[in-house]
């Protein structure tokens, strides 16, 4: 697609950075234009937004965002909401009007609770561990195709988490996700102290084990530096499950324009947003990913390399999970 081309073919590679077995490549660019948005964070700490559940009962895809400010406000595909019936993750990336309610896709990533803990829901400013929002992206996109509907499969979601928690030995009452980052938060701080944003920094590429796992990229560096240390922690969860310790095959330079080029030739697929703008979907055979373009710009890419069969044959840990 045409504005991912461009968007990629603007890119400049910083210095890579390493740290406990996640590399981070800043990927520079001039900014063509201030946001004229703020992030689900911002909103929610300024009070002008609200998340909550679309009705009393609940409805496990789908949350109510509302926006009751004069702005409009991004919500980033990954980001955890956290409260209400249960926790959830945002299925992709969208732009909501100002003054304007929309009913947001979501994926269930605490499988043990359906009960409220509180009227609306808070961010704790993280995002799903990359491995699994690879997975979410790639069966959002197949959905979206056949049925117009954006959900992911929360039967691998849960399956996802699962697989995470042992291979973290994390204990979670509720199944939850969240759990993963609380029980190992002394390691992920070093993780997001080791990295910082850099001028002209609107986007990074990380590499796990050798191999270059995806690409988060902003159009204006100022909402990139908001995202970043989450970012990095979601990355970082996947290197800490990691045992090996190894470099990439290529020069790490060629690996990550390698996967650049491969992002822009992927085949893209363009649908209208519930939001404002067009959602683009990425889909090939090992990498999935989408992007919010409004007005012919890029507002935020995520592509990812799909890796089969990593948590295949998993039995999964969750005690139970409740019938909605």
């Amino acid at each position: 697609m045409q504005a991912i081309s461009d968007t990629i073919s603007s890119l400049h590679l910083g210095q890579a950075e390493t740290f406990e077995g996640l590399t981070l490549i800043p990927l520079l660019d001039e900014p063509r234009r201030e946001p004229d948005y703020i992030t689900l964070d911002e909103a929610l700490e300024q009070k002008t937004a609200r998340v909550l559940e679309v009705s009393e009962s609940g409805d496990v895809p789908n949350l109510l965002f509302d926006n009751q400010g004069d702005t409009k406000v991004l919500l980033v595909d990954g980001d955890e909401l956290v409260g209400a019936k249960q926790n959830r993750i945002i299925n992709l990336t969208i732009l909501v009007a100002a003054h304007s309610q929309v009913e947001i896709p979501v994926s269930c990533v605490e499988a043990g609770r359906w009960s409220y803990r509180s009227a609306e829901f808070e961010s704790l400013k993280r995002s799903m561990y990359s491995r699994a929002r690879a997975a979410k992206a790639e069966h959002v996109t197949v959905r979206l195709r056949r049925s117009g509907e954006r959900y992911a499969n929360q039967a691998e979601v849960w399956d996802n988490v699962a697989a995470c928690s042992m291979d973290l030995g994390v204990d979670s009452a509720t199944d939850s996700m969240g759990d993963i980052f609380d029980q190992h938060e002394k390691r992920l701080r070093g993780y997001r102290e080791a990295f910082k944003a850099q001028a002209g920094q609107v986007g990074a590429a990380f590499v796990v084990d050798g191999k270059v796992q995806g690409i988060e990229v902003f159009e204006h560096p100022r909402p990139f530096a908001r995202y970043l240390e989450r970012l990095v922690e979601s990355y970082a969860v996947d290197a800490m499950r990691s045992e090996k310790r190894r470099s990439t095959g290529a020069p790490l330079e060629k690996a990550i324009k390698g996967f650049l080029e491969q992002v822009r030739q992927t085949d893209g697929e363009a649908y209208a947003s519930i939001g404002v703008g067009e959602d683009l979907r990425l889909s090939g055979e090992s990498l999935a990913g989408g992007a919010l373009l409004v007005e012919d710009r890029v507002v935020h890419l995520a592509a990812f390399s799909l890796e089969k069969g990593k948590d295949e044959g998993r039995v999964p840990r969750f005690r139970h999970r409740p019938v909605h």
